[in-house]
């Protein structure tokens, strides 16, 4: 049995565990205080001074003092260790709407005499969102054609040559359609017209096609009955008002917005885009 003096041979000091002290970063506005000098103060930054890291704390009449980081130190009464603010990571390089890394700090280039050509408005709306920073840098101008009937016509009046490339996407450019009989009679013009113009296109029937359907809350794009106009009948699938004009561009806009990045399209569309800007920007005559 324990003699009751035992208790006055322990020194308390030494049988109490030791209580680690938080490690707070020293982020620049932390009031904290100094417990050797009383010193209180909003941490202004640390730096390295003899060797040591040091926080400058100023206090609220202005005045800084250096202190060394490590213990010492109280905030709201409560001991902590002061430690240097973590480095900040690396800043991840800003990108445009097309995956592309952004350039900051520099103008738009002056137009190209080349040009993309697509065939309406919500093809030339859908490529400026998420190309548009790309094109202007590369001063590559998008054009309407307002439909593809007698494409070679409006490629011949293009006048494409040397610096001045065309580059023409077309909806629905499979075996058979009216698109791909305009896109080969294109092919046939013959000459030094075909080295200087590309035409591609994508396998959908409208541009619209070209937004994933998971961006609407879709599995898949509505099948349109034949002998209904296609938008009208996308949005009547849709449950969206379709009968007007009015109605389909606000259709139109619904979708549009709900687009991103690159990411919200589809592949086949991503690729002929890049494509086109590839060809066009790559005439050594246009420099």
């Amino acid at each position: 049995m324990r003699n009751a003096g035992d208790r006055y041979s322990i020194d308390p000091l030494q049988a109490a565990p030791k209580r680690e002290l938080p490690r707070v970063s020293a982020d620049r506005g932390l009031v904290v205080e100094d417990v050797g000098s009383g010193w209180c103060g909003a941490v202004v930054h640390t730096e390295k001074s003899g060797g040591i890291h040091v926080v400058v704390l100023e206090d609220r009449r202005g005045r800084t003092r250096s202190f060394p980081l490590g213990p010492g130190f109280w905030i709201d009464g409560d001991p902590v260790v002061l430690v240097p603010p973590s480095a900040p990571a690396p800043a991840r390089p800003h990108r445009t709407a097309s995956g592309s890394v952004a350039v900051d700090g520099v103008r738009a280039r002056t137009a190209r005499a080349g040009r993309i050509l697509v065939e309406g408005r919500h093809d030339a709306e859908l490529v400026e969102r998420v190309w548009g920073d790309d094109l202007r840098i590369e001063g590559v101008v998008v054009e309407m054609l307002h439909g593809v009937d007698d494409l070679a016509a409006a490629v011949r009046e293009y006048s494409p040559g040397p610096g001045r490339r065309l580059g023409v996407l077309v909806d629905h450019l499979v075996e058979g359609s009216k698109e791909w009989h305009e896109a080969t009679a294109v092919a046939r013009c013959g000459g030094t017209l075909r080295e200087h113009v590309l035409v591609v296109g994508h396998p959908y029937v409208d541009i619209w096609q070209a937004v994933r359907p998971n961006r609407l809350g879709l599995k898949e794009w509505p099948t349109v009955p034949r002998g209904t106009e296609w938008k009208r009948g996308i949005l009547t699938a849709l449950g969206w008002p379709g009968t007007t004009p009015a109605d389909v561009a606000r259709g139109w806009r619904r979708i549009l917005t709900s687009v991103r990045d690159y990411t919200d399209l589809e592949p086949d569309l991503l690729g002929r885009v890049e494509e086109l800007i590839d060809f066009v920007t790559g005439d050594t005559q246009d420099r």
